[in-house]
């Protein structure tokens, strides 16, 4: 039974890497960044339009919530998908970054700017 949920678990892992590499390839940034840490939110601020130093505020306790929740709004505003889908990011992320990265959501520039 073990062994069944370890590889259930290594799954949903590829899934959610291979569905982040594909956002950032989509923003055309690279896939691989996701994959590094600390440097993946920096990448992650240049996709949604924000400065770097946003990264230091995700050090701040609480705020760091707001900010992130802030953050995945942005993304979903990012791709054309409205506050709905940042809802589905949050709270159900196996689903909603999978159907991000892997569907036909097209970049449209920071938080769909352009």
């Amino acid at each position: 039974m073990e062994e069944v949920l370890i590889v259930i678990y290594l799954v949903i892992i590829v899934l959610l890497i291979v569905s982040q590499w594909k956002i950032y390839s989509k923003a055309n940034k690279p896939g691989w960044a996701c994959l590094i840490p600390i440097y993946n939110i920096i990448v992650l601020l240049e996709i949604i339009g924000k400065p770097w130093w946003w990264l230091l505020v995700l050090l701040i306790p609480i705020v760091n919530i707001v900010f992130a929740i802030w953050m995945t709004n942005l993304l979903s505003k990012s791709f054309g998908k409205s506050e709905g889908f940042t809802i589905g990011l949050l709270l159900l992320p196996i689903i909603f970054y999978p159907v991000l990265g892997l569907g036909d959501a097209k970049y449209n520039g920071p938080a769909g700017t352009n």
